[in-house]
């Protein structure tokens, strides 16, 4: 039986910004599966997901009283079914108004429910006006997290404190097992590998074959860890691309790139790479999948150096430089064994999760070894950093202007990320959030 999904719901008297808030949550960052009106107009029931765990948010209509002091029956109602229902509640509030006799009621009502209970301080637009919330912990709440449901501020640490040590169902992503694509262009040894792969295992699970231009994809045990390998029709130059089933053939292998956790990007050693690799590696990136570079047929390889093959690999895409690189024969099985590891590794990194709270020490290092360079008068200020997704990790640097991040600052604080935190053969998004616009690093 499957269970439910959690519920998150949003309570707090009018006009505090509960409703965009739940749009927020909804629109921005997670995303949306479903959106539909409860049962009534003051009840709206949301599906999302954070970091790929899903969970219901539920908006409720404001809580007020009654000239005589009583809340609004209808509304307390319907209020009252969504604290009921939900696992999770967040108490929303307005900074600008401070703290009103009826944010004391609502948080005497909902600590009484002891569940668990995050204090959102809405509206904290700007700087100067996070010292007025420290007021709100007179509520007796004792998370209380500054945010900007419009800006977008601190939501993912919102989320994050509400989630902290809940459980997901992860049945669906253990099902499914790591699921690897083979591609490289014609002739470099995919399918031999898939052969090698599979025959030394001996522990084939299902299999499902094609014609040689479709994806085949065999499901292999290794260790208690499922692994589903993906073998496809290698893509030829788009000037070769004279018939409909090599053009079929580059589109399923893109396909399988789209579907697939980890890539291995076979090379022939002895031809090195070519423009098709290049575009399969960007592609890779670009998809923000994990990837491990195979140089293959090494076995025939003479009078040629390692470190001089990668070298001029790593040279032509920079991405490839933190993939993890193994010199192979599928033929006789040399270092294919050391595949499995690897994988699982890479699939480890691409799932990552780094807390705010950690980002932001990173953050505050890296900063003291090197500060942001002066441009036209004006010095790059980072605020704070935050993982807003993973699979692949994507960040976000909240900062004054993004115009002001160069080029070689980005570098510094991208080596600088990679030697903390590795995340090896995995792709990683950064984002520039100021004040009026976001931009790509």
């Amino acid at each position: 039986m499957e269970r439910k999904k959690i519920k998150v719901a949003l309570v707090g008297r009018p006009n505090v910004g509960k409703s965009a808030l739940f749009n927020r949550l909804l629109n921005k960052r997670l995303s949306i599966v479903d959106e539909a009106e409860g049962i009534t107009r003051d009840r709206l029931y949301g599906e999302a997901d954070f970091f790929g765990r899903p969970f219901t948010v539920i908006d409720t209509g404001g809580i007020d009283r009654l000239a005589k002091g009583e809340f609004s029956e209808e509304i307390l109602k319907q209020s009252e079914h969504a604290i009921e229902e939900a696992d999770i509640l967040i108490q929303v509030a307005d900074v600008r108004s401070g703290v009103t006799a009826l944010d004391r009621e609502v948080s005497a009502r909902l600590l009484r429910t002891k569940k668990r209970l995050i204090l959102a301080v809405n509206k904290v637009d700007e700087s100067s006006d996070e010292p007025s919330v420290g007021e709100f912990y007179s509520l007796g709440i004792s998370s209380v997290i500054a945010i900007s449901a419009v800006q977008g501020f601190q939501i993912a640490e919102l989320l994050e404190e509400a989630f902290e040590g809940i459980a997901f169902r992860e049945e669906e992503s253990a099902e499914r097992g790591i699921r690897v694509a083979l591609v490289g262009r014609p002739n470099v040894g995919k399918s031999t590998l898939l052969n090698r792969l599979v025959n030394e295992e001996r522990s084939v699970v299902s299999s499902s074959p094609g014609t040689t231009r479709d994806a085949v994809e065999e499901r292999v045990i290794r260790e208690g860890q499922l692994y589903s390998f993906i073998d496809t029709a290698g893509i030829r130059k788009k000037k070769a691309e004279h018939e409909v089933v090599d053009k079929f053939a580059a589109i399923r292998t893109k396909e399988a790139i789209k579907g697939a956790d980890i890539c291995l990007l076979l090379l022939d050693a002895r031809e090195g790479m070519t423009k098709q690799e290049m575009r399969m590696a960007q592609e890779i990136e670009e998809m923000g999948k994990g990837c491990l570079l195979l140089f293959n047929k090494w076995d025939e390889v003479k009078g040629f150096r390692m470190e001089h093959c990668l070298k001029s690999v790593r040279e032509e895409i920079p991405f490839l430089e933190h993939c993890p690189s193994f010199m192979i024969s599928a033929k006789t099985g040399r270092n294919v064994d050391l595949l499995f590891p690897s994988i699982k590794a890479v699939c480890s990194f691409l799932t990552h999760r780094i807390s705010t709270g950690e980002l932001n020490r990173f953050l505050e290092k890296s900063l003291e070894r090197c500060h942001p360079p002066m441009i036209g008068g004006k010095r790059l200020r980072i605020y704070y950093m935050a993982q807003v997704a993973s699979h692949p990790p994507r960040f976000v640097l909240f900062v004054n202007h993004p115009r002001l991040m160069e080029g070689s600052y980005k570098k510094y604080l991208t080596r600088q990320f990679r030697s903390f935190y590795h995340f090896t053969g995995v792709p990683l998004h950064f984002t520039l959030r100021g004040k009026k616009r976001t931009a790509s690093v």
